[in-house]
C-alpha cells in the first residue's frame, strides 16, 4: 500500500467538484471512494470558490475601469473644447 496522505491529480479535482455541485453527491461519501480525508474536498471546494469570486471581482474592476476612462475622456474632450487660444478665439 503507498504510504504518504493521498491527493487528486487534475482530472480528479474536477472530478469530485462537478459530482458535489451538479451531481449533489455528500462530501463524506466521495472522501471515503478517494481515500481522503473530507476536510481535504471541502478546502478543494473552498478554493474554487475563492477562485471564482476573483474572477468575478477582476471582472467588475474592468468593467469600472473602461466607465471611468470615457468619462475621463469625455471631460478632457469637454475642458479642451472650452479653452480659448492666447488671441481670444476658441481652438
Amino acid at each position: 500500500m503507498p504510504r504518504g496522505i493521498p491527493s487528486f491529480d487534475a482530472q480528479q479535482k474536477t472530478t469530485v467538484i462537478s459530482r458535489v455541485r451538479d451531481s449533489g453527491e455528500k462530501v463524506a461519501d466521495l472522501a471515503k471512494e478517494y481515500g481522503v480525508d473530507p476536510k481535504v474536498i471541502y478546502r478543494l471546494l473552498g478554493n474554487q470558490t475563492q477562485s471564482a469570486n476573483a474572477y468575478l471581482e477582476l471582472a467588475k474592476a474592468k468593467k469600472e475601469n473602461e466607465a471611468l476612462l470615457k468619462i475621463i475622456g469625455r471631460l478632457v474632450a469637454a475642458n479642451e473644447a472650452g479653452k480659448k487660444n492666447k488671441y481670444g478665439g476658441s481652438r
